[in-house]
């Protein structure tokens, strides 16, 4: 009996040590990594994983909603210990989350909020800021003229942010009668071709264009793209967001005025840590700075903030933070 009680101890022992020696397996779902700031938050998230003796399986769903679902239902079958979502659509992601809830895996949303949802985290920037500065550097240069908004997707929660900072700041203006928006749209991608057609048709119905504040890079490109084609680049004052290398390319050839920077790489850190210390069962509360309202619950939060980028402050931003190497932007 003694020698049975014995083994059964060593076998607990051996199971507990097993246990503690397993590394935390974290589930990482992308929308997309076509342009290149995804592929750094990627590298980033994995590296800090790793560093903290973890793994992490990524699924990208190319923009693919339906997709999207199907990954995150194999990483919950595969039993990950922390799931961190960047949702294609917040409908859809909302979907994936109960799945995880109902097999108690914890879930972050990493830069888009996943709205009406039992997340546990959310890490990101502040879109409204971004927003407000994306309009705020534009009306400074041109107070008064013609304004065309290019905002992203419905399905993700940071279009509407976005253009909530950019009316704070246009609203009064408009009313004023200095400022005509001619164009404001939510696309249906976060892509170039949505960006050129959106301008295409303001230009083509006859109205002029003095600024456009577009959702990211890849919206800012295609803009910039129609006004070469209608002789207007350089003329046009245009915002994007990102920090994409074609649009330090363009800001530095004066096609596009600015920037926003969004500091990825502490972004893709902070949601790590968060998913390690979930993963153990702990609570990562040091660092959190915000509680976001995402209409299910209070989510503690972190909030980074962006920052503009312009000619005058490429090497100081980011060059100098290692975001962009120096001889990208002149290849």
């Amino acid at each position: 009996m003694k020698q049975i009680k014995f083994f059964v101890q060593i076998f607990l022992v051996f199971l507990l040590l097993a246990s503690c020696n397993q590394k935390p397996q974290i589930g990482l779902l992308m929308d997309t990594t076509a342009r290149e700031r995804w592929v750094k938050d990627r590298d980033a998230f994995v590296e800090k994983i790793e560093e903290n003796k973890g793994s992490v399986i990524v699924k990208v769903a190319d923009s693919d909603p339906d997709l999207q679902f199907q990954q995150g239902l194999e990483l919950i079958n595969q039993g990950v210990d922390v799931l961190v979502i960047i949702p294609v659509d917040m409908v859809v992601a909302a979907g994936i989350v109960k799945m995880a809830k109902n097999q108690n895996i914890p879930v972050i949303s990493y830069d888009r909020l996943i709205r009406d949802a039992e997340i546990d985290f959310f890490v990101s920037t502040d879109a409204i800021d971004i927003g407000e500065k994306q309009a705020k550097f534009l009306t400074t240069i041109a107070p008064a003229g013609n304004y065309a908004l290019i905002g992203g997707p419905t399905s993700d929660n940071n279009s509407y942010q976005l253009y909530l900072g950019w009316m704070n700041i246009l609203q009064p203006l408009v009313d004023r009668g200095d400022i005509k928006i001619v164009g404001s749209k939510f696309v249906d991608h976060w892509d170039s071709e949505d960006g050129y057609e959106m301008i295409k048709s303001i230009i083509d119905s006859g109205e002029t264009i003095d600024a456009i504040i577009a959702g990211n890079d890849a919206l800012a490109e295609g803009a910039i793209q129609e006004l070469k084609e209608a002789g207007l680049a350089g003329k046009v004052l245009v915002a994007g967001q990102d920090a994409d290398i074609s649009a330090i390319r363009n800001i530095i050839l004066g096609d596009q005025t600015i920037t926003v920077y969004k500091p990825v790489v502490s972004m893709a850190y902070n949601a790590a840590d968060a998913a390690i210390k979930m993963a153990k069962g702990k609570t990562p509360t040091e660092n959190m700075s915000f509680t976001v309202n995402n209409g299910n619950r209070l989510v503690p939060a972190i909030l980074l903030n962006g920052q503009v980028v312009n000619k005058q402050n490429i090497r100081m931003t980011v060059v100098s933070e290692g975001f962009v190497e120096e001889q990208e932007i002149f290849e």
